[in-house]
């Protein structure tokens, strides 16, 4: 949020540790280019001399403060992170060159004259609006590797998945063209880094249409939670997950036999806490949770759903993130006989999502109002699954008691008690009640919510749901 104060003091530090790396960057990318063209720039043919001349190193990469230095930066700390050497750090410095000094890959843009076309050996994109070179991996290739295979088989290796640069999300690869090389994947930085290196604060993604989920939170705690023991045991049970599960599976060996990850099922009436639950899990894991929007991730469009979960999935891919799927019986739905092209395209949807989930390190928590509308693929591979009953009468006593006896505007004839025996609510319903009779008393002019705004309200819920008082 803009609040016109002068820029952090991390963000400044950051900046003049961006500006040493981006220098270096021109200075590999100036010798590279004049190797390749075979110029007689001393510095450049004593790196280049040639075309295939690319086992000489890179030059020296502007030197690291030490840890907890005054003057450390927080490019400093991914960089030991991930324990990145110079041709990671020159890969990092290429995918932030676009966002932080554009026209210093201006160069690339030059033609092969005999070709009357850019040099395919240097990659690149054209971006929709930006005017800029985007980088592509040929271009890192190119940076780094010339053209000695084996450098350019290590830099795959340097890209893959679990390697430092992607695992940590340090860039990201866009690669939306089959049949086309690997090579010619959009390099791109992380969100997160690029937002980190340049406020100096880790902030959280913003709900959009490229990232369909939203973060949630809430200010009541597990007292506010009226569950049964056993139901509570099952929670806890996933919250010692949560928490520990790198360390399960890391100290007691149990990643040889076990896939990381966990998933579960909450199911049952709606109103019963089945997200209140999951949003305080991730509390007392201290791990955001993240609601999927079905609402932006479903397409009727042949492979827009599945693109829109993987942007979720990519960016959760190595946090420690909870994933959240309410009413997920509208992506999760038992497949069908494929009868039709539709059919098989939902059941492509169904396929993909249990690929995905299964293969998520993180917590994924589905929730549905019946079990049997999950596909039974999913099913098999939750290692929970909790069902969420209607409260009990007593139960639903501390509902009604947690949720409006503190707040001193309760008519001293309302007896909470009667009220709790005699009407079978959830407690999202009661909250409803609650609410209809404070904007009730509010409407009549007075300072206490009677017994009949209460009942009114009961019977407003009642209705919703197909049943009388």
């Amino acid at each position: 949020m803009w609040t016109g104060a002068d820029p952090s003091p991390r963000a400044a530090i950051n900046a003049r540790a961006l500006e040493a790396e981006l220098r270096w960057l021109d200075r590999v990318l100036q010798l590279r280019l004049a190797g390749h063209f075979g110029q007689d720039d001393a510095a450049g043919v004593a790196l280049f001399a040639t075309a295939t001349a690319a086992t000489a190193p890179l030059p020296d990469p502007p030197a690291l403060p030490r840890d907890g230095a005054t003057d450390d930066h927080d490019l400093a700390r991914l960089i030991r992170q991930g324990g990145l050497g110079p041709a990671e750090r020159l890969v990092l410095a290429l995918a932030l060159a676009p966002h932080l000094r554009p026209q210093l890959l201006d160069l690339l843009f030059v033609s092969n004259r005999n070709l009357d076309r850019g040099f395919c050996e240097f990659g690149g994109w054209k971006g929709r609006h930006h005017g800029g070179f985007l980088p592509t991996v040929e271009t890192a290739a190119f940076l780094v590797a010339g053209e000695d295979l084996a450098r350019r088989f290590e830099l795959r290796r340097m890209l893959d998945e679990a390697a430092p640069l992607r695992r940590l999300g340090l860039v990201r690869l866009v690669h939306d063209s089959p049949g086309e090389p690997w090579y010619g994947a959009a390099l791109l930085a992380g969100t997160d880094t690029l937002d980190l290196l340049c406020t100096g604060e880790a902030r959280k993604p913003d709900y959009s249409a490229q990232f369909p989920a939203k973060l949630i939170e809430t200010r009541l705690d597990w007292d506010d939670l009226v569950l049964d023991a056993e139901v509570m045991d099952e929670v806890q049970a996933i919250t010692t997950w949560a928490r520990h599960g790198e360390a399960l599976m890391r100290d007691w060996r149990l990643e040889k036999s076990l896939k990381p990850g966990y998933r579960c099922l909450f199911f049952g009436p709606p109103g019963t806490g089945k997200t209140l639950t999951a949003t305080l899990i991730g509390r007392q894991v201290q791990a955001d949770v993240y609601r999927i929007d079905l609402s932006m991730v479903v397409s009727k469009y042949i492979g827009e759903t599945e693109k829109n979960l993987a942007q979720v999935f990519d960016q959760a891919q190595h946090r420690r993130w909870i994933l959240f799927f309410d009413e997920a019986d509208a992506l999760f739905g038992k497949r069908t006989a494929t009868a039709s092209s539709n059919d098989r395209h939902a059941n492509q949807e169904v396929s993909y999502l249990l690929q995905r989930v299964e293969d998520f390190p993180g917590t994924v928590i589905l929730a549905s109002n019946l079990k049997g509308n999950i596909d039974d693929a999913f099913a098999r591979r939750f290692q929970s699954a909790v069902y969420f009953p209607m409260p009990d009468a007593e139960q639903r006593l501390r509902l009604w008691e947690g949720m409006v006896r503190h707040t001193g505007r309760l008519d001293a004839e309302v007896d909470l008690r009667e009220l709790a025996e005699r009407h079978e609510l959830a407690g999202g319903a009661i909250a409803n009640v609650v609410r209809f009779g404070a904007i009730n008393a509010m409407q009549a002019g007075r300072e206490r919510i009677l017994a009949a705004d209460l009942r009114k309200g009961i019977a407003k819920e009642l209705r919703k749901e197909g049943r009388t008082v």
